[in-house]
């Protein structure tokens, strides 16, 4: 049923608790695609008095894209048994829009994402990628809640 799973990291211990969930489908499904991705935003110059010379900006974001790129390989070494592909992608963008936007061009048959399962006003102020990404993808989402979560609307 799925064959290709889109795993979206930020580099947080939240996100990663779902490595487990990741690996019980790699072997309850025979999954044989895994995509690790890690959304780098854009740079945003500071408004204000300090200015940012467009060079060192483009120089913080390679080394973002460069940070990303060193995670995903790290992580993704841990996951997989033989005979499931594993590749990593660092995207570029708003995560929410592009992680939807890349599970629907790349073939995906499943998002698997953590959340803190925040609702209400903290949802409103603090927003949820996982929550957006459950909105906006035309492919199944999974969400998994963080531990130590607290039942409640």
């Amino acid at each position: 049923m799925y064959q290709k799973i889109l795993v979206p990291l930020d580099g947080s211990d939240l996100a990663e608790c779902v490595l487990s969930h990741v690996e019980a489908l790699i072997r309850g499904c025979q999954v044989k695609n895994v995509v690790f991705a890690r959304v780098v935003e854009p740079f945003y110059m500071p408004t204000g008095d300090y200015v940012i010379d467009p060079d060192q900006a483009k120089k913080i974001e390679s080394e973002h894209k460069a940070a990303a790129d060193a995670y995903l390989k790290k992580v993704s070494a841990k996951i997989g048994p033989a005979g499931t592909s594993i590749k990593t992608e660092v995207l570029y963008g708003k995560p929410a829009e592009i992680l939807a936007d890349y599970a629907s061009k790349n073939q995906i048959d499943l998002t698997i994402i953590a959340t803190h399962g925040r609702s209400g006003v903290s949802k409103w102020v603090w927003g949820s990628v996982a929550d957006r990404i459950l909105r906006s993808s035309c492919t199944p989402v999974f969400m998994v809640r963080a531990p130590g979560c607290v039942a409640g609307i």
